[in-house]
């Protein structure tokens, strides 16, 4: 099987490599301590098309390959997590949906705009009593005439305030269960539709993750996104991608975590030599380049596939359970061969391992992926 770059793709994957080193690198720490949103960055990502990568050029995208995407998103993130998730979200989850499910005239409304960065999109499904069991929301949507009438919250909202288009879930049938959720595009300034709390997180300092209060907000029934029920159905398919993305977020945190603690270890001595004449240290950096590349191949593996349209829910699981996985692994490792250094903010490591962490819960907890791969198996 050969999962070889195309030209194009390596082309791609140099272009956003040279922007991340040039433009994200230097301020990546300060966008960690500060924790405020890097508009002037996601404008510089959207001059340069990243925010469009895979979206048609007839809708105002670049019109490159899902795996030229995902090379995006890997690269990003080894600059800056927060930044990775930012572009993951609004396309895997933000754009996709409306690209693949809407009607021509959402598609019209949307697309170019959320394409060229002039929008930014986000996905809102989580509920405060529904994460991993996403077919329990209980946010409503009653119909009344020719709008529905939104009512209830969404919680751990990636992009949100920030963003200008939401991918909202809503029950429009409760006795129908999962089949009785429909989703909905809620524009940010829709008269009943609040931004909450902004949380404080462990990591991804930069990115915005907030509460959504809905409160009679009024959405035209031009604004339904696919079939009333049809929603659970959407929001599983852009999971299945959205976890794609999520796992090359994690594979851009390791090999930063890598790429500093080999370095490191190269110019630290202890016992009158360089850390890496040490065995224990050698074997460490050797388990650290197996898992990341292992990931490297159950991640492309799953990229090629969807990029061919062919099934890639199991695949998509399995690398984002894998990836999160030794992401985490790699980063603690990486802390651990830093020392004391490792533990201050100085040496960024510490930045990574925090930041590793949530890619093993969001896009469906590693719980949840062993469920779905279980089921496929």
């Amino acid at each position: 099987m050969d999962f070889e770059f195309t030209a194009e793709q390596r082309d791609m994957q140099q272009l956003v490599r040279q922007f991340a080193r040039d433009v994200i690198v230097p301020r990546a720490a300060e966008i960690d301590e500060r924790d405020e949103f890097p508009r002037d960055i996601v404008k510089e990502m959207a001059k340069l098309g990243i925010l469009g990568l895979p979206i048609p050029e007839a809708w105002g995208g670049v019109g490159a390959d899902f795996v030229s995407y995902i090379l995006a998103i890997e690269e990003i993130s080894y600059a800056s997590a927060a930044l990775g998730v930012v572009l993951a979200v609004h396309t895997s989850v933000g754009t996709f949906p409306i690209l693949y499910f809407g009607s021509e005239e959402q598609k019209r409304k949307y697309v170019p705009k959320l394409a060229s960065g002039e929008f930014l999109g986000a996905f809102a499904l989580t509920e405060p009593g529904a994460g991993s069991d996403a077919s329990s929301i209980r946010t409503r949507a009653v119909r009344d005439g020719d709008t529905y009438v939104l009512n209830g919250s969404k919680v751990f909202i990636t992009n949100g305030g920030e963003a200008d288009v939401y991918c909202v879930f809503a029950v429009t049938n409760p006795a129908e269960g999962s089949h009785g959720v429909t989703a909905f595009l809620v524009d940010r300034d829709t008269p009943g539709f609040q931004i909450g709390r902004k949380e404080r997180k462990m990591g991804l300092h930069g990115s915005s993750t907030a509460e959504l209060l809905f409160e009679d907000a009024r959405i035209p029934m031009d604004n339904r996104l696919g079939a009333e029920g049809e929603g659970f159905t959407i929001a599983m398919r852009m999971l299945d991608t959205g976890r794609i993305g999520i796992a090359a977020q994690a594979q851009g945190i390791m090999r930063a975590a890598f790429d500093a603690a080999n370095r490191y270890v190269r110019n630290r001595r202890q016992f009158g030599k360089d850390l890496f004449q040490f065995q224990s240290v050698q074997f460490t950096l050797a388990d650290m380049a197996t898992k990341i590349e292992a990931s490297h191949w159950l991640i492309y593996n799953a990229a090629f596939r969807k990029m061919r349209d062919l099934p890639c829910a199991k695949e998509a699981s399995m690398a984002k359970l894998f990836a999160s996985d030794a992401a985490m692994q790699i980063t603690t490792d990486a802390v651990q061969l830093f020392g004391g250094y490792g533990y201050m903010a100085d040496y960024h490591v510490e930045r990574f391992m925090r930041d590793a962490k949530v890619t093993q819960i969001y896009e469906g907890s590693n719980q949840i992926q062993r469920i779905v791969i279980s089921r496929h198996i």
